[in-house]
């Protein structure tokens, strides 16, 4: 037996100590509740939300019957730094933090935390980690478990896996115990210490190099950042567990779409229109073409329609349709969706279904995973919703027969279900109306998963005139079934078809030749930056919401309402800032359409309500900056590229970071190995970019002083 165990057997008899550490303080306190017939709390020395719960529980062997200390931490307890002689402003150049040495410590506010696990550790027999199932839990797992190993070495360490606080999932992990996956804390460890060598470095030459241009514009100007947490300049640079070199391709795509609506012309198209009187229904029908950029075209095609008499019914189609359940919640989804319908940006959506987890009313929600368990009791989650005043009546309609297993999409990340309501909490355990939005949209459409498709009746019309097609469509929607639980999605009867009979002939009632114009997109909505953030490889779906936030937060984007000013100023000529001494554009008619600070350019479209991007003229500077150096093909801070393929294997075959983060974690390299090729790239980069930092003081010069391109 080892010394460990029989300090703790000889201090409180023959039971074993197991030291139990959760993530956050609320989980431990759930946790503790569900494990302990009878809990005492016990105050630490410390934060006043640092407690340690004791309690008796019985685990499975080798521990048994156990005397538990459940304590916690706040997420991460230490904390990656350059060594001293490198934090400075000035202590050395830019270039040299791609290499300088770094060193793990935990911060002066911590450090009553780490105590507080050595002095329960020093006589434990176990540790047993209650961190969240996900890399980053992993990370700070392996934290814990240092901090613990180094007064007691002979710790038995485990870790629990759960999804969710609810009192039999929570016992049964304390019954399963599994290893701590080193793996993912190393992936963790790279992206941590990228992060920070990448962003110090790029964030202290850009501040040093471009912010003496521009300060006397605003007094409270920051660093210019590239993934720093901080922008107070008094201060060191730190590493942002959350930030790095995501940023930048975040406010590449916010400027990009100002730009395509900024130098957005409209176009002149002509299109041919036809309806059809019958049984008292007015039936449009459709040109196949849509429409054409040629008004002599058009024009002769609708004299040949015309003059050709009777059009002939050459296709009748009538058969059963259906709109398809939503697949189960994935973050991502719920970033997308919660931003779009409950109103709310997708940080604080995030925040409140991080809140209702450690409260036990929702499942872990940060997941990739969207399709369910075939042995998950899915209808026992259903049940427990027949209560609410609102949905209460369809979750009974789905215990009564209507349930049906939910669709399977195609991704698993292994670790958590997808988010779904785990207990149904009355309407006082709600701290907000926004809370009890995030939760509603969760339940509904966990239901909604769990129900059939909607069904109805398709019937297309189509006529051939003169050669040319035309097509008239009715829905006739029978069954709403999971749209009756789901508001979110629409899916309406439109107009009912009149009878036709195959190969008739008559001749329309109406037909018409129309003139109209192409509309500009849409500016970036939050649900929209998401979507291509995702589907571009720029962070993952635990991070997008603080990258958005960041951009805001440094002042390199503003949200405005559909239809609001534009934040940069751009004059007619080029989409580019007017001169001081008042329009000296040098006219190549490139697009710009006035002044952005009036609106009028504003979309007509593509919002649908949600606020959207506007890049400040800091934020374009640096973007149209970064595009004019002369980078390699693959190589842009501005554009997804470089993050997106940073890394590379040893066939030179580009992988996304992410995709190298996984790599790592499933062993088939390592840490150092992806940090080191990752680095040589942004050194590249950065080398050019100090090479040519006269691109970015002309694009300062253009966008933030106003005084426009040279001569």
């Amino acid at each position: 037996m080892v010394a460990g165990t029989k300090r703790s057997r000889g201090a409180i008899g023959m039971v074993t100590k197991i030291l139990c550490v959760a993530e956050k303080p609320s989980i431990a306190k759930a946790v503790a509740n569900h494990l302990g017939a009878s809990v005492s709390v016990r105050n630490s020395a410390g934060p006043g939300w640092l407690k340690n719960y004791e309690f008796s529980f019985t685990f499975n062997q080798p521990w048994g019957i156990s005397n538990v200390v459940m304590t916690s931490v706040a997420g991460h307890i230490n904390s990656v730094d350059f060594d001293s002689r490198y934090r400075g402003w000035h202590s050395c150049q830019p270039s040299q933090l791609f290499e300088a040495p770094l060193v793990t410590y935990v911060e002066n506010e911590k450090k009553s935390i780490a105590k507080n696990i050595e002095t329960n550790a020093r006589h434990a027999r176990a540790l047993f980690i209650w961190t969240d199932c996900d890399r980053e839990g992993e990370h700070i797992g392996s934290e814990i478990r240092d901090i613990a190993l180094k007064v007691n070495s002979h710790l038995d360490v485990k870790r629990a896996r759960f999804s969710n606080t609810e009192r039999a999932h929570v016992v049964q992990a304390a019954r399963a115990p599994i290893p701590l996956d080193d793996k993912q804390a190393n992936a963790v460890a790279a992206r941590i210490e990228l992060d920070l060598r990448i962003g110090a470095s790029f964030t202290r030459w850009q501040t040093l190099s471009l912010k003496p241009m521009i300060e006397h514009l605003d007094e409270e100007l920051g660093p210019i950042s590239y993934g720093i947490a901080h922008l107070d300049k008094s201060t060191p640079l730190k590493a942002d567990k959350t930030s790095g070199s995501c940023q930048f391709p975040t406010l590449g795509f916010v400027v990009d779409r100002y730009f395509r609506v900024k130098s957005f012309r409209p176009e002149t198209f002509w299109r041919i229109q036809v309806w059809h009187n019958r049984d008292d229904k007015r039936v449009a029908f459709n040109w196949s073409r849509g429409h054409l950029f040629d008004r002599m075209v058009v024009t002769l095609l609708f004299e040949r329609c015309i003059n050709s008499g009777a059009a002939r019914v050459s296709s009748l189609e009538k058969k059963p349709t259906s709109k398809w359940r939503p697949l189960p919640l994935t973050t991502v989804e719920l970033q997308k969706m919660g931003s779009r319908f409950l109103r709310m940006d997708s940080q604080r959506v995030m925040k409140l279904a991080e809140e209702l987890y450690q409260r036990g009313f929702l499942s872990y929600p940060r997941t990739e995973t969207d399709q369910f368990s075939h042995d998950m009791d899915l209808r026992t989650i259903v049940a427990k919703q027949t209560s609410d005043n609102s949905w209460g009546g369809y979750a009974q309609t789905l215990l009564d027969g209507a349930y049906r297993q939910p669709r399977g999409g195609r991704n698993n990340d292994q670790a958590h279900p997808p988010i779904h309501p785990v207990n149904h909490p009355s309407d006082s355990d709600f701290r907000s109306v926004e809370e009890r939005r995030v939760y509603e949209f969760v339940t509904r459409r966990f239901l909604a998963c769990c129900s059939e498709d909607a069904k109805g009746e398709s019937t297309i019309v189509s006529i051939t005139w003169a050669d040319e097609l035309f097509t008239a469509r009715g829905l006739r929607v029978i069954e709403r079934n999971y749209l009756d639980v789901y508001p979110y999605d629409k899916w309406e009867s439109t107009q009912e078809l009149p009878q036709f009979t195959m190969g008739e002939r008559f001749v329309p009632s109406e037909a018409k030749m129309t003139e109209g114009k192409t509309s500009p997109p849409g500016y970036l909505t939050e649900p929209e930056l998401i979507a291509l953030m995702d589907a571009n490889g720029i962070g993952t779906d635990a991070t997008m919401a603080e990258h958005i936030a960041k951009i805001k937060e440094r002042r390199y984007v503003e949200t405005r309402a559909p239809g609001g000013a534009a934040a940069v100023h751009l004059s007619d000529e080029e989409g580019e800032p007017p001169t001081r001494g008042g329009g000296r554009g040098r006219g190549r008619g490139r697009g710009g359409r006035g002044s952005a600070a009036t609106g009028r350019t504003a979309s007509r479209g593509g919002s649908g309500g949600n606020a959207i991007f506007i890049p400040t003229n800091l934020g374009v500077a640096l973007i149209k900056g970064y595009e004019r150096i002369e980078f390699a093909e693959t190589m842009s801070l501005s554009k997804p590229h470089l993050r997106k393929e940073a890394i590379y294997q040893a066939a030179d075959v580009p992988v996304q970071m992410e995709q190298q983060m996984r790599a790592i974690c499933a062993g088939t390299t390592n840490r150092n190995e992806v940090v080191q090729i990752s680095l040589e790239k942004y050194r590249e980069v950065f080398i050019r970019s100090a090479q040519q930092v006269g691109v970015l003081k002309e694009s300062l010069r253009r966008y933030v002083l106003g005084e426009g391109p040279p001569n």
